[in-house]
């Protein structure tokens, strides 16, 4: 049976960082369903109720989640993986609200050539990105190898010589025209909460220096970086954004940070972001849903460090087997 909380429906419950995002909505207030495509996913396990869905890329992925957006009443999907955040778009429709950008700004970031051309004929500092297909273009080694769609880590090589770029490109499994070459920009990393919504002005920037990646971030610390911040507010108005973006970017030895990735959803860090004083999923679900005009404040704290590690929840043995046991396809 359903409360009277306000349904939510997470994705990608099995994701880095997706389970503390669970337990935050909870704690929020919110009844959380979770879904993913293995039911093993933690997060099936920590949500009020969760579904074993199909994949993002599969045509039964969108009816699978309306129906149980009907079956659970569920007023809001927070989607939290590349194969879903188009599709998903779809149930927008059936007054469900959608916790990202619009379609076709989405479309604009998930293609990562097309996004570095916008953003670099834009004047937002970027690395040289081309297709595969032709060559480094004069780069300089070491330079990037990496899928024109793709999300993470995935199929990324760093290639530091022509024997290696050949390798890489062998091994990338992708056709040339779906593979990118980008030029390697050294320094540190930063990846950034951008917090804005319908009307598009931006609430708040939150650079988060990553200090070690492995595919996610493990190690990230919240710092106050003003031209981080102007880079990112850049980038979201050339897009025209109207929701949660994470921009990726590398500041240069010059002091230039350039962006080299945006993902157009909330990011696998935000819980960071959260705990550093923007709580940027909370904030966007309530203008979501009460559209009462309030916006989050860009306050927040430097240097909160978070540390990315396994921990273990505990529930009664019968609440755990329920759960194994309900879990199934939709329908």
């Amino acid at each position: 049976m359903q409360s009277d909380r306000v349904s939510i429906l997470v994705t990608a419950a099995g994701a880095e960082g997706t389970a503390g995002k669970i337990l935050g909505l909870r704690e929020a207030g919110y009844r959380v369903v979770a879904a993913d495509i293995d039911r093993r996913a933690a997060g099936l396990y920590l949500a009020d109720q969760a579904y074993v869905v199909p994949h993002g890329h599969s045509p039964d992925f969108a009816p699978e989640i309306l129906r149980i957006c009907a079956l659970e009443g569920i007023r809001a999907i927070v989607p939290l993986v590349d194969e879903e955040l188009v599709t998903v778009w779809a149930l927008a429709d059936h007054g469900v609200q959608i916790l990202l950008p619009r379609a076709e700004i989405v479309a604009r970031c998930l293609d990562k050539l097309t996004l570095m051309e916008l953003l670099d004929e834009s004047g937002v500092p970027v690395p040289r990105t081309r297709l595969a297909t032709s060559g480094r273009d004069g780069m300089d080694f070491p330079v990037i190898v990496k899928p024109r769609w793709g999300r993470g880590s995935r199929g990324v090589f760093v290639a530091h010589d022509a024997a290696e770029l050949a390798l890489a490109l062998n091994c990338s499994g992708d056709e040339p025209g779906r593979v990118i070459v980008q030029e390697y920009v050294e320094g540190p990393e930063y990846s950034a909460s951008v917090v804005l919504w319908r009307d598009r002005r931006v609430q708040a920037v939150v650079p988060k220096e990553v200090v070690l990646k492995e595919g996610s971030s493990r190690y990230a610390i919240s710092r106050h970086h003003p031209a981080v911040t102007e880079v990112c507010v850049k980038a979201a108005h050339v897009l025209t954004a109207d929701g949660p973006l994470n921009v990726q970017t590398r500041v240069d030895a010059s002091g230039t940070p350039r962006v080299f990735e945006i993902n157009p959803r909330f990011s696998g860090s935000s819980t960071l972001t959260a705990a550093a004083g923007v709580d940027e999923i909370g904030g966007l679900l309530g203008q979501a849903l009460d559209d009462d005009g309030s916006t989050l404040h860009d306050t927040w704290r430097d240097g909160v460090t978070m540390i990315r590690h396994s921990a273990e929840t505990f529930v009664a043995e019968s609440d755990f087997a329920q759960r194994r046991r309900s879990l199934r396809w939709c329908g």
